[in-house]
């Protein structure tokens, strides 16, 4: 399912003395089957705009269209369930919104709420429970009595028994440890791969975003700076310096060595093995570019 952004603009209280922008002017286009990231600064309109991909937001101007359904400011949009249902979102530290009595009744909620047959539901619950890695007796325990990690993976199930065909991923693994990171990130590649669906990753890290993401959209002041893919992003450091973003640091290091050594290497790295890679073929040639 494509999703298209047309000359997005979003305004919070408008029409009041409180009113802001938070997104302007901002156009461009998800084909079905990416796995897009969406980076910027800290205000920079991520998680505005993520809202506006399963029309949790509207468009104070311009128009989102996701598959064939159009949001559009100045209309009244209506039945908007269908698109709730295909496009599904794991907000940050999703664990919280968790409430039901039992794991299973959790992850069964949504589907039921848009008339999936109690049977049915709880059939995708087992689906869901066992692709994030949950062992099925957790279905009749309380999520409260599971760690962190678990209660994640069960909010995560939730979302994905409503069968979405776009996932929508707002800063994941907020608060998470590095091995938790790593294989909440793997799950979300495994299942992008496999199922082939859309996925849109809100993020601040960098790393994340070179190895995981097809493109990057760059978000800056409310407004899209910059799209491309991750080697032509981070191509240009100094760019994303200058937008008070940082680089993996892997990008980081070729940048300083080519900066003191006066020597380019011949592709952005975005991996330590690519980086390893250049610098062998260069030791190979003495030193010349």
């Amino acid at each position: 399912m494509d999703i298209k952004l047309q000359h997005v603009e979003y305004r919070y209280s408008a029409g009041t003395p409180f009113e802001r922008f938070a997104l302007k002017d901002v156009s461009f286009d998800i084909p079905e089957g990416t796995f897009l990231a969406v980076i910027g600064h800290t205000g920079s309109g991520k998680s505005t705009l993520l809202q506006h991909l399963n029309a949790l937001l509207q468009p104070t101007s311009g128009q989102v269209k996701i598959g064939e359904r159009v949001v559009e400011a100045g209309r009244k949009n209506k039945n908007l369930k269908p698109i709730r249902q295909k496009v599904g979102i794991v907000f940050q530290f999703p664990e919280h919104q968790l409430f039901e009595e039992t794991v299973e009744k959790d992850i069964c909620y949504g589907p039921i709420n848009f008339g999936v047959p109690e049977e049915e539901a709880k059939r995708r619950a087992r689906l869901a429970a066992k692709k994030v890695g949950l062992p099925e007796d957790v279905l009749q325990k309380s999520p409260f009595d599971l760690s962190g990690g678990q209660m994640r993976r069960v909010a995560i199930a939730g979302v994905l028994a409503m069968e979405p065909e776009v996932l929508v991923l707002d800063e994941p693994t907020a608060g998470l440890d590095p091995r938790g990171r790593r294989e909440i990130m793997d799950l979300f590649y495994k299942l992008h791969q496999e199922k082939k669906m859309t996925t849109i990753l809100v993020t601040h890290s960098m790393e994340d975003a070179a190895l995981y993401a097809d493109e990057i959209v760059i978000m800056h002041q409310g407004k899209l700076a910059r799209k491309g893919k991750p080697e032509e992003i981070f191509s240009s450091p100094e760019e994303l310096f200058g937008l008070g973003l940082n680089v993996p640091d892997v990008v980081k290091f070729q940048y300083m060595f080519e900066k003191k050594s006066g020597i380019r290497l011949g592709k952005t790295c975005l991996s330590v093995q690519e980086l390893a890679d250049e610098l062998e073929r260069l030791y190979k040639r003495g030193g010349q570019p």
